[in-house]
């Protein structure tokens, strides 16, 4: 299957335990939370407008999704409930944020340690 005919069968907001669940046609289903797909979020904002711009994000541990808005049919937007409403999530960005969600997250946990601040969780 190419990342051209990836799509997802079924997306499922999860708000009580902030879970983003997405079913792919090739049978691979992710639990993706709130707060990992704020801090991974492909709009501007986060990325930066170029190589080694992107802006750590701090604070997201309580963040949930208030709505998912379909985009044509090929992403959907994710408006948050800490106001964050830009970055279109692909099928093609969020398979890939499903597949690599333990090194992402690592990697994330990591920057924040370097820059000396701690997930609430972690206290």
């Amino acid at each position: 299957m190419t990342e051209n005919t990836l799509h997802p069968l079924t997306i499922s907001l999860h708000k009580q335990s902030r879970v983003l669940e997405i079913v792919y046609n090739d049978g691979e289903n992710f639990k993706l939370p709130c707060e990992y797909l704020r801090v991974f979020s492909p709009s501007a904002d986060v990325k930066g407008h170029g190589p080694g711009q992107g802006v750590l994000q701090l604070g997201k541990e309580d963040v949930n999704i208030k709505e998912v808005e379909p985009v044509g049919n090929y992403a959907v937007r994710l408006i948050f409930d800490d106001g964050h409403e830009t970055g279109l999530y692909t099928w093609s960005y969020l398979y890939e944020l499903g597949q690599n969600q333990k090194s992402n997250w690592i990697d994330y946990l990591h920057t924040l340690n370097k820059s000396g601040h701690k997930r609430k969780q972690d206290d």
